[in-house]
């Protein structure tokens, strides 16, 4: 048993997806906890995620122990597939290893973000290079797409989030921190943006120990400006999500806690002076 590098949920919740450095990527019924397919790799799988119809899923592997990192599809309506561990598709990644990726609008192609800060487009269906952006400096941890998958938010070590058009690449916005940006994510009924980030988790113990300064940040995502902040977490947070309505998001941090927050009243009326 080793850690579980990343999760993802089909769109009706039925199977749960999850890749880990154990070398594997596993399918599991998500009522009853059941293993329901087992993919074995060469090396840790870094991140997974099924397509709109939840038919077939996306994984990529890292780059290690002299093993290439590869982008691997499967499509899980064929057995013969998942039986002899062969991908309808596998894409080497020569130059930087994927670190996160999120499937496109219609399952046509998958946006990867690399460790070199790149994000490629790749096509699910002839595993080219559709398109290229290049507009963070380092790498990026963590890419999320807004609620009807057109836009995507990624988080870099920059110090940047970034908003793109998921299908054209087109960098739309820029949202600017002190501190590398671990997780981002879009809400899905405001113009909102939240961020969570801090130092390196080994810096930690070397800088001052204001009591939970580790702040999930709000920015609005028309006008780039940050109008809020809500402190809790005494280390770096690594992930953060809205809740599919809206009205709460969570955070998990390096302090191990994961927190729930619930929006008040007011969030809901607050307009930004433009």
């Amino acid at each position: 048993m080793r850690a579980v590098w990343c999760v993802d949920c089909d769109w009706d919740t039925k199977n749960v997806l999850t890749g880990s450095a154990d070398n594997s990527c596993r399918l599991w019924d998500c009522e009853t906890g059941k293993q329901l397919a087992l993919l074995n790799t060469n090396s840790a799988v870094r991140t997974c995620g099924f397509d709109f119809s939840g038919n077939i899923i996306m994984f990529s592997t890292d780059k290690q122990m002299g093993y290439q990192c590869y982008l691997n599809f499967f499509d899980l309506r064929d057995p013969q597939q998942i039986e002899d561990n062969q991908p309808y598709l596998s894409i080497p990644c020569n130059d930087a290893k994927i670190t996160s990726a999120v499937w496109g609008p219609l399952g046509e192609f998958v946006n990867a973000g690399h460790e070199n800060g790149e994000i490629n487009q790749f096509s699910a269906k002839s595993g080219e290079i559709l398109k290229k952006a290049k507009e963070h400096s380092r790498q990026i941890n963590d890419i999320q797409t807004s609620v009807d998958l057109t836009m995507f938010i990624s988080a870099s070590k920059d110090n940047t989030a970034k908003l793109f058009d998921s299908t054209s690449l087109e960098h739309i916005k820029t949202f600017k921190t002190e501190r590398p940006v671990n997780s981002a994510a879009i809400s899905p009924i405001m113009d909102h943006v939240v961020m969570g980030g801090g130092q390196e988790a080994m810096e930690v113990t070397t800088t001052s120990t204001r009591i939970g300064k580790f702040e999930a940040r709000f920015f609005h995502a028309a006008y780039e400006e940050e109008f809020g902040r809500v402190k809790g977490h005494f280390g770096p947070i690594n992930c953060v999500a809205f809740h599919p309505d809206g009205k709460s998001y969570s955070s998990g941090g390096e302090d191990g806690y994961v927190r729930i927050h619930y929006f008040d009243p007011q969030y809901f009326d607050f307009e930004l002076e433009a």
